[in-house]
C-alpha cells in the first residue's frame, strides 16, 4: 500500500477549509488558493462591481448593460488555434486548413505558463455551468479567468446550473483556464504570435493566451461539441439557429454565414426561438448547446431588431460599443473600435424563447442561406440528398464590395458546413450525418438566397425584399412550397418553384428577371459555378461520386 503524506498535496500555510473547487484547482492546476481569491459562481452585482473597480474601460450603459473592453484583440484568432496532437483523438481530426497540430510538449508550456499567470493574480473567478440542454449529452463545463467581464460573458453564454444542480456539480468535464491578459511565447515551438488557443482533448482543457477577445471561450466550447458529440454519441453538432412553430411543433435548422440572415429569419413572432448560433440533433430532437445569444450590434435599433435591442439590459455584456461618457448612451452605429461590435445575453431575455431550448420534435426543414450578391442564384431551391451535402460542404455566400481594401467586386466565400473553424472532423462526416437525418426523419430541404436579383450588387441590383424572403420562409412552414410546381435551373441544377404565394413568380427565376439579357447572365452563372467546383476539390477526396456530380454541371 502506498501511502500519500497528504501535507504535500496543499499550498504552504494553506486556510484551514477550503471548498471542493479551490481543492480540484490546487490538484490539477496547482492554482495556489492560499494567495489569491477564488470567486465560485459569484452574482451579478459582484461581478459588475469587480469590473468597474478593476477593469479598464468598464462602464454601465444607460440600459444598464455592463460595458467591456476586450483590448486589442476585438474578434477570434481563428489561425492561432490549435489542437494539441494526442493519441485519443488524432486519427479523427482533419489536420490542414482549420486544425494545427500543438505537440504534447508545447501544450504543457503555454498551460504552465497560463496557470503562473492566473497565480499572480489577487482574484479569480471560476464558473461552473453546463454546454447542452438535453442532460442525456450535455456536459459540466468549467471557466476559471481573471476578468469579471470573462466570467460574466460565460455566464450568459453557458447554461446556468440551479443552486440544487451547483452543489452536486463536481468534477468538470471540460476546463477553460483563461489567461488572454498575458501572452504566449512567440519563440516556443510552434507559435506563429503572441496568442494561442489550444484545446486538449485527452487532458479535457482548454487553453488561452494573448487575447481578451470572449468569444474564444464560446467558440472553444463549440469545438468541443463539434468532435465530443459525433465520435462518443453519434450526436450531429451544427452552426445553425433552430426554431419551432407555436401551433404545429414543427422544427426549422437554419444556416448561414454572416450577413445571410440567420438570426433576423429565426426570429419569427409566430414560432418559438430554441437558439441562435449552436445546436445538436440526436436521435431525440434538437437542443441548444447554449444558454445565451452573442449578437452583432452594429447598426443595431429598436425599429430593426427590437428582442435584441430589448435584451440589452441589467445581466447583458457590451462588448467594444462606443458610449456617451456623460449620458451612457451607446451608438451603435459607431465602429471606430470594431465593426465587430456584440452583446451577449440570457436566451431568457428573448421574450419568444423556448425554455428549456429543446424540443423533442425532430426537424421537419433544412434551410441553408447563402447571400448572392452575384444575383444568380434563386431566392429558393429545393434540394435533394445529394445537393444538400453538396452546398452544406461548400457553405457559400459573398463578400460584399467595400468591406476590404482591393475588394471592388462581390467575392465568393466558403466555409466548410458553414462554420469551418470550429470544424474537428472532416467536413465530409458531418455532411453525411446530416444526410442520414433527413433521410431517417424525412425533412425537405432548401437553399434559399437572402442576396440580390435582377442584377449584381456591383451593377445596382436590389437586395430581394425582406417581405418575400419571409413569404417564402412561410410557404415553406405550412408545407404549400412543398407541392407547388418545379423548374430546372440550369448549371447548378436546382429544383426551382414557378410560384410560391404572396412573391412575384418573376423573381423566382432569376434567368427570367435578369437586366443585361441572357448571355450575361449565363456567363455569370457559369463563373459561380466554377468558383464552387474549385473551392469543392479539396473535398474530393472524401467525397462520394454522388456528392461530387451533384455540383454544378460547367
Amino acid at each position: 500500500m502506498t501511502v500519500v503524506n497528504k501535507t504535500n498535496l496543499h499550498p504552504q500555510g494553506t486556510k484551514p477549509n477550503p471548498t471542493e473547487v479551490e481543492e480540484n484547482l490546487y490538484q490539477v492546476a496547482h492554482i495556489d488558493y492560499n494567495n489569491l481569491t477564488i470567486q465560485h459562481n459569484p452574482s451579478l452585482p459582484s461581478l459588475y462591481e469587480d469590473a468597474l473597480v478593476y477593469e479598464s474601460g468598464s462602464a454601465i450603459s444607460s440600459a444598464g448593460a455592463l460595458v467591456a473592453s476586450s483590448g486589442n484583440k476585438t474578434g477570434r484568432s481563428p489561425k492561432d488555434k490549435r489542437l494539441v496532437d494526442e493519441p485519443t483523438s488524432t486519427n479523427d481530426v482533419w489536420w490542414g486548413p482549420v486544425n494545427t497540430k500543438l505537440s504534447p510538449e508545447v501544450w504543457r508550456i503555454n498551460r504552465e505558463r497560463a496557470v503562473d499567470y492566473l497565480n499572480t493574480r489577487s482574484r479569480l473567478y471560476v464558473i461552473d455551468a453546463f454546454a447542452g440542454w438535453d442532460k442525456k449529452y450535455r456536459i459540466k463545463v468549467r471557466i476559471v479567468c481573471a476578468r469579471a467581464y470573462h466570467a460574466l460573458f460565460m455566464r450568459n453564454m453557458l447554461i446556468r446550473p440551479t443552486p440544487e444542480e451547483l452543489k452536486s456539480f463536481g468534477k468538470p468535464d471540460f476546463t477553460i483556464y483563461n489567461a488572454g491578459a498575458f501572452p504566449a511565447n512567440r519563440y516556443t515551438e510552434g507559435m506563429s504570435s503572441s496568442t494561442s488557443v489550444d484545446i486538449n482533448f485527452q487532458e479535457h482543457e482548454m487553453v488561452i493566451l494573448g487575447t481578451e477577445y470572449a468569444g474564444e471561450m464560446k467558440k472553444g466550447v463549440l469545438t468541443v461539441m463539434f468532435y465530443l458529440m459525433p465520435i462518443k454519441h453519434n450526436v450531429l453538432t451544427l452552426h445553425s439557429s433552430a426554431n419551432e412553430g407555436k401551433q404545429n411543433g414543427d422544427v426549422t435548422l437554419f444556416f448561414g454565414l454572416s450577413g445571410t440572415g440567420k438570426t433576423t429569419l429565426s426570429a419569427d413572432p409566430a414560432r418559438l426561438l430554441i437558439g441562435d448560433d449552436e445546436h445538436c440533433w440526436s436521435d431525440d430532437g434538437v437542443f441548444n448547446v447554449e444558454g445565451g445569444c452573442y449578437a452583432k450590434c452594429l447598426d443595431l435599433s429598436a425599429e430593426k431588431e427590437p428582442d435584441i435591442f430589448n435584451a440589452i439590459k441589467f445581466g447583458s455584456v457590451l462588448e467594444n460599443v462606443v458610449f456617451d461618457p456623460l449620458s451612457r448612451e451607446v451608438d451603435y452605429t459607431d465602429a471606430t473600435l470594431t465593426e465587430n461590435t456584440r452583446c451577449a445575453y440570457p436566451i431568457e431575455y428573448i421574450p419568444n424563447a423556448k425554455i428549456p431550448c429543446l424540443t423533442t420534435n425532430q426537424p421537419t426543414n433544412i434551410v441553408l442561406l447563402t447571400c448572392d450578391a452575384r444575383g444568380v442564384l434563386p431566392p429558393i431551391s429545393k434540394l435533394t440528398n445529394e445537393q444538400v451535402m453538396y452546398h452544406f460542404i461548400s457553405g457559400y455566400t459573398s463578400k460584399m464590395a467595400g468591406t476590404e481594401e482591393g475588394v471592388t467586386e462581390p467575392q465568393a466565400t466558403f466555409s466548410a458546413c458553414f462554420g469551418q473553424p470550429f470544424l474537428v472532423l472532416h467536413p465530409m462526416r458531418y455532411a453525411q450525418m446530416l444526410s442520414d437525418k433527413i433521410t431517417t426523419y424525412k425533412a425537405d430541404a432548401w437553399l434559399l438566397n437572402t442576396g440580390w436579383t435582377g442584377q449584381s450588387a456591383a451593377k445596382g441590383g436590389s437586395r430581394c425584399p425582406l417581405k418575400y424572403t419571409r413569404a417564402i420562409l412561410d410557404a415553406i412552414h405550412s408545407g404549400e412550397l412543398a407541392n407547388v410546381e418545379y423548374e430546372k435551373f440550369d448549371v447548378f441544377n436546382l429544383n426551382v418553384p414557378k410560384s410560391c404565394p404572396n412573391v412575384p413568380s418573376q423573381i423566382l427565376n432569376p434567368a427570367k428577371s435578369w437586366v443585361d439579357g441572357p448571355v450575361e447572365f449565363a456567363t455569370e452563372v457559369s463563373k459561380l459555378g466554377t468558383l464552387f467546383a474549385k473551392n469543392f476539390d479539396k473535398y474530393k477526396a472524401g467525397a462520394t461520386v454522388e456528392v461530387i456530380a451533384a455540383g454544378p454541371e460547367l
